[in-house]
This record gives structure tokens, C-alpha cells and sequence, in this order.
């Protein structure tokens, strides 16, 4: 296995390009009186236009089964006890409706989600300086024109990535676009088939300037939490 770069080949040129042709990024925050879309599939997705996110993607190894199947057991439980219909197709719009109960939600059940990714589950490829590097490409390929990329890490697993999307991009639809492009990408470069990203991704519509710092925060110290030395993670932080 290749050790990675300090920073990624190439990036430093990139802002410096888009800062002299374009103007500064901008992130617009969740607005309340707009209104969402919600989207309901094993995980919810809230969605807003134009506004910014706080997402993670995996590799469809990155969970074992029988982890993640107990996880899904415990949250109903859970949803249940607090009077939250798991099955509601609705039952996030519910949630957020006591701000104290999903504060607890995410301090037990994200914080889970998170911590079993930092346990290096998997086989680990974005360990690799080739793969990782695909994904940072798919991530910049269309930055300041569909979103504005903030700061994004790419650990062996699995993937954090901050962005305000603009006009009418889809947070689903993007998701997508990033991991399909990559996967083919991953998969030529490793010589294998199958599914190399888990379908669905965890979303978060980012509500105030201090969250927004609390999720660089999170993506700077992440690979101080896993235990990872450098050369094993790729970081990005934000270039205004």
C-alpha cells in the first residue's frame, strides 16, 4: 500500500485558479420559513435548495451486518420509547419537532454510526492513495458549480464532505453523482466488481455559523479520533 501525500496533488493550483476567476464561496445556512422536502428510505433525508450540508458516505463494508442490523433495532426501540413511529414514513419530521429528544437522537445514534466507522471495518481501499484521490477528484469536479465545497476527508472507509448546494441540486441526486463516478473510477484502478459505496448516505442540513465550525471540527479531528497516522487520509479544508 502507497503512503499518501501531506495534501493532494494538484489542490493548491486548483484554488488558487478558482480564486483569482470566480467569487469567494458562499454557505447558506437551513432556513426554518422555507420549509423541506423530506425523503424517507432506511435513513431520512431532509432536503432544502441551496442549502448546506454535512454529509457522510461509506463503503458497503465499512458496517458489519450484524452491527448494523442491532443499530437499527436499538433506534426503534428507542424512536418507540419517546413516542416516535419508526415505520412513519414522517417520523424525522416528528423528531424534530422536540429539539431536546433529537439532540439525544444524534448524541446516541449518530454518534454510534460514526464511531463504528472509526473502527476500520472493511477492507479499507480509500486507505490507498489512488482510490482516495478518485474520490477528491469526483468531489472537485463540480465545485462552485453545483455546490461549494467547503472542507472534506476521505478515511479509509468512509467519507465526510461539507457543501452548500446551489440552485436546484438535489442532495440525493449529488450523492449519487459523486459515488457512482467514483465507484466505476475505484473499481477499474482495484481490477474488481460490486457495489464499492453503500446506497444510502447520512445528510444533516447545517443550522447555524457555530454547527458549520463544529463540522469542520469534526472532519479535522477525525482522523486523530480513529487513531490513523498520516498518509492514511486525505483532508481538504476549506480554501475561501
Amino acid at each position: 500500500m502507497g503512503t499518501m501525500p501531506a495534501t493532494i496533488p494538484g489542490l493548491a493550483e486548483y484554488d488558487a485558479v478558482h480564486a483569482m476567476t470566480n467569487e469567494p464561496r458562499s454557505f447558506k445556512l437551513f432556513n426554518a420559513a422555507r420549509g423541506v422536502t423530506i425523503r424517507c428510505g432506511n435513513l431520512p433525508h431532509w432536503f432544502q435548495p441551496g442549502a448546506t450540508y454535512f454529509i457522510t458516505f461509506r463503503c458497503a463494508d465499512s458496517i458489519p451486518q450484524a452491527l448494523l442490523r442491532r443499530w437499527y433495532g436499538e433506534r426503534s426501540l428507542w424512536l418507540r420509547g419517546h413516542g416516535i413511529d419508526p415505520l412513519d414514513a414522517n417520523w424525522r419530521a416528528q423528531l424534530r419537532a422536540e429539539p431536546g429528544v433529537e439532540d439525544a437522537y444524534h448524541g446516541k445514534f449518530t454518534r454510534q454510526i460514526m464511531q463504528y466507522l472509526d473502527q476500520g471495518h472493511g477492507r479499507c481501499e480509500l486507505a490507498q492513495p489512488r482510490p482516495a484521490r478518485i474520490v477528491a477528484d469526483s468531489l472537485l469536479h463540480f465545485d462552485r458549480q453545483r455546490y461549494h465545497l467547503a472542507d472534506f476527508i476521505i478515511m479509509p472507509n468512509h467519507v465526510h464532505v461539507l457543501a452548500c448546494l446551489l440552485g436546484t441540486v438535489e442532495i440525493e441526486r449529488q450523492c449519487r453523482s459523486w459515488k457512482a463516478f467514483s465507484a466505476r473510477q475505484i473499481n477499474g484502478v482495484l481490477q474488481r466488481r460490486g457495489r464499492f459505496w453503500q446506497e444510502e448516505s447520512f445528510d444533516h442540513l447545517v443550522r447555524s455559523p457555530l454547527q458549520f465550525s463544529r463540522f469542520q471540527a469534526y472532519i479535522a479531528e477525525n482522523p486523530i479520533h480513529a487513531g490513523l497516522e498520516p498518509g492514511q487520509y486525505l483532508h481538504r479544508p476549506l480554501a475561501m
